[in-house]
């Protein structure tokens, strides 16, 4: 079973994924940045979705601090912020991808059997 690790720090958000992908993913979930990141070293998860506003490191950086050590490894950033430009944003600090909340579980299933499979 592939494993992804969620880095949210809003408990609805966690919950809302928990329910969405636990029958077919083995999660991790994380508060903040910095948990992500330690997460991610001690457990190589397959994936990371990854929310951008957090507290401590915010996902910019810890996309940036992942990236370091897992060149390859998919992470799709999740934010509110459906601006132009904030996709670009994220995906120059090391997102392989971008989703706006609220998340469209249609395309993020889909997403995930793309990066997973």
């Amino acid at each position: 079973m592939k494993t992804i690790l969620i880095v949210e720090d809003i408990d609805l958000n966690i919950d809302l994924l928990t329910q969405l992908l636990e029958d077919d993913y083995r999660l991790l979930v994380a508060k903040d940045g910095v948990q992500g990141v330690a997460l991610t070293e001690q457990h190589s998860p397959d994936l990371v979705l990854m929310d951008i506003s957090l507290p401590v490191m915010d996902g910019y950086e810890a996309a940036r601090a992942i990236r370091r050590t897992f060149p390859s490894l998919p992470i799709i950033g999740l934010s509110a912020h459906a601006m132009q430009g904030d996709a670009e944003k994220a995906k120059d600090a090391g997102c392989t991808d971008y989703l706006t909340k609220p998340i469209d579980e249609d395309l993020l299933l889909k997403k995930l059997k793309e990066y997973l499979e």
